[in-house]
């Protein structure tokens, strides 16, 4: 993939001009972000990382202010590695002394999860959560349910409107064992499926590169097994990698995207702008279609008055629903503890002690509670789905129950 123009000096900067305390500010509150401009997410971080910086600009002029409170911001390129996030964390702790960590995906959680409780830093990602972090008491909170409990979602919508419930779905995996958060996606749509054999009939999972060069010989297994759906929530070279398979074989198997690695994005990387026509994105949070949504409107808002420059697309929707539950959470730790007592510890009790609306949340999410018992949205949770047409984003469906899932 190729590297993006925002480069990581740029984000520095950026960065920096925020980290520049207004004069009237009474108190800084530091938040550490973790990016990759340089690993499989290369390609479309600029996009997220402007969803984060504009919502936490906003929050500053609009809601800060009058709190005479300003959240600062720092970026750090983990280049989506484990190791690499492992060893930035103690610096990043010790230069920063951060009350809060923006988190990207799976690496960030399998390095830190552990760590978090002890340093009493909690972490948001906008990304879906993870069966290995499916424990009480966690400081890795995802602002949605886990991927299989998207992939479910949108599995038994796809059997009840495409195959008229008449038997089950025939799923096949793409993911790799290179990362935990990966493999998880794999274990978990595996469990799904032992569950509700009726619903839905697991095929094979392929186990690949995290950039696959080629993958004919594995979808043509997939192919001739009649699969009727291949999911692949892991990033944008697995979904290239298996649509130029299909393309090569002549087959034409829907696709079922995560947000991260969309319908736009991975067209794209593909280098076809219509590319994924016909196959879909998944997510519990705002679809990035055109619809005239809360959402939307506020992102309009924020091109307008704030420097958003990121596309509306699925990556930025993550970068814009992870910081509104930041932000939200430093708000409302602000007024009940007092802007000089904001600590890490604090916004942790307040993230599972506050069910925020959707309302709170601008539309970017239905409303997220938390609880001691699950690191993710505890309550009824929805997903949209949405396709492609003419080089933009199309809602398929909205609000579409997950359905419960055991632990696995």
């Amino acid at each position: 993939m190729q590297r993006p123009n925002f480069m990581s000096g740029t984000v520095t900067l950026m960065a920096g001009l925020l980290l520049a305390p207004a004069a009237h500010a009474q108190t800084t509150l530091n938040v550490a972000a973790l990016a990759d401009f340089a690993g499989p997410y290369a390609n479309v971080m600029n996009d997220m990382q402007g969803g984060r910086l504009a919502v936490i600009d906003w929050w500053n002029k609009e809601v800060g202010e009058k709190l005479k409170v300003r959240i600062a911001v720092k970026t750090y390129d983990t280049r989506y590695d484990v190791a690499q996030t492992a060893s930035l964390w103690p610096g990043i702790k010790a230069e920063l002394k951060p009350v809060l960590l923006l988190g990207l995906g799976g690496p960030d959680a399998a390095a830190l999860q552990q760590r978090l409780p002890e340093d009493k830093v909690p972490m948001l990602m906008g990304t879906a959560a993870y069966g290995f972090g499916w424990k009480p008491n966690q400081w890795a909170l995802n602002i949605r349910p886990t991927y299989p409990h998207e992939a479910a979602g949108f599995l038994e919508w796809f059997r009840a409107s495409r195959l008229e419930g008449k038997r089950p779905v025939k799923v096949g995996i793409i993911s790799s064992e290179a990362t935990p958060a990966y493999a998880d996606q794999a274990k978990g749509l595996q469990a799904y499926a032992k569950a509700h054999a009726d619903r839905v009939t697991f095929v094979e999972a392929i186990w690949t590169e995290v950039q696959p060069a080629d993958l004919t010989l594995q979808v043509r297994r997939l192919a001739n097994a009649g699969t009727d759906v291949i999911v692949i929530q892991t990033n944008t070279a697995q979904a290239v990698a298996t649509k130029r398979a299909l393309q090569a074989l002549g087959k034409n198997i829907p696709i079922m995207l995560s947000l991260h690695n969309g319908v736009l994005g991975s067209s794209k990387a593909l280098g076809n702008p219509n590319g994924f026509v016909g196959d879909f994105e998944v997510g519990a949070i705002a679809d990035a279609s055109d619809d005239d949504t809360a959402g939307r409107r506020f992102y309009r808002m924020l091109q307008e008055k704030h420097g958003l420059k990121s596309a509306w697309n699925a990556m930025t929707m993550l970068g814009l629903g992870q910081s509104i539950v930041a932000v939200r959470a430093i708000e409302a730790t602000v007024k009940a503890k007092g802007a000089d007592k904001v600590t890490g510890e604090a916004i942790h009790a307040a993230l599972l002690a506050t069910q925020f609306s959707g309302a709170e949340l601008m539309g970017l999410l239905p409303g997220v509670d938390f609880s001691t018992d699950a690191p993710f949205p505890t309550g009824s949770a929805k997903v949209n789905i949405a396709s492609m047409k003419d080089g933009k984003v199309v809602r398929v469906a909205a609000d579409v129950p997950v359905p419960t899932l055991p632990k696995w």
